[in-house]
């Protein structure tokens, strides 16, 4: 999936590095109190289990605690939002997902702009949705499920995080390449859009391996295809939808960032910066960077 903002490929790549400015506090003690992490959407979501792994992570680490705070709605919006307007100091990060590239070319007027605003830290991780449905729907492949959504326009129900989410993203690329009519259910959040779903108040939806394997695995819901170009080593044994749908591919990439526009002001500086990405880089464990990740 090709997003036409090109500049946020160019941000992806990574900030520039700026001088280090006369600190509040050595950087070398960076940080000396907790450290909120935002993130845009409700728990229980990809997003939200992204970000509690590597503040548990960085807090073993650093020493310091990282705080995960939810601030759902407005696809990601009011998170970016508030990050972009924190106190000045490193200790107000932002979780990035693919949703702030999509909001970027989504909407015409923002309280911010993302390109000149956020500054990356470091890159977590890139992979793939899994298009899931509720075990009442009888189809077991995506081609099953598009005769039987053909056969039954309007009566299947996707779900997603909200309107401009990964799920919801994917989901409508889905009904444009395959001509099915699907009507969308927004939440605020994967988590709760995921326990509809399980509950059956909606079938389908293109939902994140991380929060869905385990249901997959127990049969509480069916995967049908990943949303990436090759199949994913989480789930070998799932074809993808594109084997299905000609010129279907998703990815999705999570991230960490700060405001850039009061970095110059800021007692965190280039060291602190640092500090952060290469506890991050070292936790991927030699994963591809913030740089190689990119929404087809």
């Amino acid at each position: 999936m090709k997003l036409p903002r090109r500049r946020f490929l160019h941000l992806a790549a990574g900030a520039a590095t700026l001088p280090a400015l006369p600190p509040v506090a050595s950087a070398l003690d960076y940080p000396t109190r907790p450290v909120h992490i935002i993130v845009g959407y409700a728990p229980g979501g990809a997003n939200d289990i992204s970000a509690r792994l590597m503040g548990q992570w960085l807090s073993e680490r650093l020493g310091r605690q990282f705080v995960i705070e939810n601030r759902p709605g407005a696809g990601s919006n009011l998170a970016t939002e508030t990050v972009v307007h924190a106190p000045p100091d490193g200790y107000t990060l932002l979780l990035v997902n693919t949703s702030n590239a999509i909001n970027s070319a989504l909407y015409d007027k923002l309280n911010f702009n993302f390109i000149d605003d956020i500054a990356p830290v470091a890159g977590i991780s890139r992979g793939s949705q899994v298009m899931v449905v509720n075990p009442s729907i009888a189809a077991k492949s995506v081609a099953e499920f598009i005769t039987y959504a053909k056969a039954n326009p309007g009566k299947i129900n996707m779900g997603s995080a909200g309107i401009g989410s990964v799920t919801h993203i994917c989901g409508e690329l889905f009904k444009m390449l395959s001509g099915v009519n699907l009507v969308h259910v927004p939440y605020r959040g994967g988590g709760p859009a995921l326990v509809d779903l399980l509950g059956g108040q909606v079938q389908v939806m293109f939902v994140g391996i991380p929060e869905s394997i385990e249901y997959i695995k127990v049969g509480r819901l069916r995967a049908l295809a990943v949303t990436a170009a090759t199949r994913s080593p989480a789930l070998p044994e799932i074809p993808t939808v594109g084997e299905f749908v000609a010129g279907y591919e998703a990815i999705t990439f999570h991230g960490i960032a700060c405001p850039r526009a009061r970095l110059l002001t800021s007692s965190i500086g280039s060291t602190e910066r640092s500090t952060l990405a290469l506890q991050i880089l070292n936790s991927r464990r030699g994963s591809p960077s913030w740089a190689a990740c990119q929404c087809r």
